[in-house]
């Protein structure tokens, strides 16, 4: 992959028309050394998983054996992106999201309390800690011996995280003394170390800092386990602070630098349910297809029904986008991209709700049998549930994504010279100052020229929906002017038209090193699925580009209005 040198965000660029191939073909490889590493690593879980993890038990019990993760620190599994010299095993992102997919396929509540304590819990300490802290902690976090999580979110801030009421107050001697609560904490009666947000005063600015929290500080408690409906063993609970006395040297990044902190850090752990919703996806699919080739009605295979091989083909088709998505997007972090949010929320949005949908799907074709707690889809569906929810809510992030990328149109446009979108989702109220400065641009190209000949049908298209990207959006922008923050149902079109035209770009870019790899002949079935993806990508995408243009959302308004008014239905054919 070239190196990002002309444009800072593959995403931001396309709507405004612009398609800066370089940055994504070739298609990313993993380093070989590293890959071998990988599967050294998968083996090595796979084998302990076997003996040693029973998602039914974690699921009855709510809990996992403190020993589990001490032997999985030992196999090399908590810190996986960690250097080597703190004791980690200094992967990409790539090759920690591989290593994830198979974690995936074994407990959803394993899978997310190692998230939660790598993806986020330490990343900031990895990110933004200054060399006395990444060796005071990271040795330990990364060979599993002390636990991590992250603190953002509280009672009257989830989405709107921006505006949490946790305070620290700093004190003469640049100690801080913060005081409040946090919600929904992942690890959060069992970890030893916890990355935490709170609003400050810093120079005379109301803002935000970002603390490491020690299990043991004075004031610093841990609640009871919230009684979930999945992901029973994540040990999720509250934090309580009372006047916690947080030294300087606990003091992460500068003072002002929390919010920022906080976001740079779930952008990482949205990549993270991204790539794990591919493996989690191979696992279902790999589930249906057992099932299906082997249950027989009607005197043959249900797999010979053609109903069920439009699902398992959508199923794998789908996949196979999702992943191309997914991967591409680690490629580019692994090149050194300077902004990849959009991409990782694309990857978030699409990969949860794809595989919420897939799962509904394998337990329709396991017909009655998949209904019995003794099958594993009822346990999956309850833990899957919460994946659009967390680390950014889905129709947040789409507003997330789709005011990100409407910013440096709006400069060039200067139809915004009044409003701050430097800020997109501040902007809604939640997640202010994140989102840094224009785009970088040399080049203007709007067209995929690097895509194998054979594929030439299929990128055609793709540069036409780049450029009614940037047209709608223009549109848009003209419409409304800064009013284009309240306008929830465009950005929802528009951010999935945008994954759409970016999951299509993976795809080319991906079956294209297929085809130069092994030739066009010999990758028939790559061919068939790139075909039938981006076909009906391509068709998604337009269809939501049309909606921005027309659409009945007065009329959706008005029901909604009604029934808020009647504090009910309304129409009931028979009253009691």
């Amino acid at each position: 992959m070239s190196e990002p040198a002309d444009v800072t965000s593959f995403s931001k660029a396309l709507v405004l028309g612009e398609i800066h191939e370089e940055l994504v073909f070739p298609y990313p490889t993993s380093d070989e050394a590293e890959a071998g590493k990988v599967r050294a690593l998968i083996s090595a879980f796979r084998a302990y998983a076997a003996d040693h993890v029973d998602a039914r038990r974690i699921d009855d019990e709510a809990w996992i054996d403190d020993q589990v993760y001490r032997d999985l620190g030992e196999i090399g599994l908590t810190g996986l992106y960690v250097p080597e010299e703190y004791g980690g095993q200094g992967l990409s992102q790539t090759g920690y999201a591989r290593v994830f997919e198979a974690i995936g396929t074994v407990s959803g509540s394993l899978t997310i309390g190692l998230g939660v304590h790598q993806s986020i819990g330490f990343k900031g300490i990895a990110l933004y800690g200054t060399d006395e802290q990444r060796e005071r902690f990271l040795p330990d976090l990364a060979r599993g011996r002390k636990l991590a999580g992250f603190a953002l979110t509280e009672p009257n801030a989830g989405s709107d995280a921006y505006n949490i009421e946790s305070r620290a107050v700093r004190q003469p001697d640049g100690s801080w003394v913060l005081n409040g609560e946090k919600r929904w904490i992942g690890n959060g009666g069992r970890g030893d170390v916890f990355t935490t947000f709170a609003r400050a005063e810093v120079d005379g600015r109301d803002t935000h800092v970002a603390l490491i929290l020690e299990k043991g500080m004075e004031g610093f408690e841990a609640g009871e386990p919230y009684d979930t409906m999945g992901l029973r063993g994540n040990n999720l609970c509250p934090l309580y602070f009372r006047d916690v006395r947080v030294p300087r040297e606990n003091v992460l990044g500068e003072p002002g630098q929390g919010f920022r902190i906080a976001m740079d850090v779930l952008n990482n752990g949205r990549i993270g349910l991204g790539t794990g919703s591919v493996g989690l996806a191979k696992q279902l699919i790999d589930m249906t297809i057992d099932h299906v080739t082997e249950r027989r009605q009607f005197g043959r295979a249900l797999a010979d029904f053609d109903m069920v091989e439009d699902k398992v083909g959508w199923m794998v088709s789908y996949l196979f986008g999702l992943e191309s998505m997914a991967y591409l997007t680690t490629g580019l972090i692994d090149a050194g991209i300077d902004d990849y949010s959009v991409e990782s929320a694309m990857a978030k949005v699409t990969g949860t709700e794809f595989v919420w949908y897939l799962a509904n799907r394998a337990m329709q074709l396991k017909g009655g049998a998949g209904y019995m707690r003794t099958e594993p889809y009822e346990l999956i569906m309850r833990d899957i549930r919460i994946f659009p929810i967390f680390e950014g809510a889905n129709d947040v992030l789409r507003s997330y994504a789709a005011l990100s990328v409407l910013k440096p149109l709006g400069e060039e446009l200067e139809v915004l010279a009044d409003t701050d979108l430097s800020d997109p989702i501040g902007a809604l109220g939640a997640w202010a100052g994140y989102l840094g400065g224009r785009l970088k641009r040399e080049v203007r190209p709007d067209r995929i020229s690097l895509a194998h000949e054979a594929l030439a049908e299929l990128a055609g298209p793709v540069a036409d929906q780049v450029k009614r990207l940037r047209a709608v959006g223009e549109s848009v922008l003209r419409e409304h002017g800064k009013g284009i923050v309240n306008q929830g149902m465009t950005h929802k079109r528009l951010a999935d038209a945008l994954a759409d035209v970016y999951a299509q770009v993976a795809v080319l870019s991906r079956v294209t090193a297929i085809f130069e790899e092994q030739g066009v002949e010999a990758s028939g079935q790559e061919r068939f699925i790139a075909e039938t993806f981006c076909s009906r990508a391509a068709r998604r995408a337009n269809l939501e580009l049309d909606k921005i243009e027309s659409n009945d959302d007065e009329r959706m308004h008005s029901i909604a209005r009604l029934a808020y008014k009647r504090g009910k239905y309304g129409y009931a054919l028979f009253e009691d």
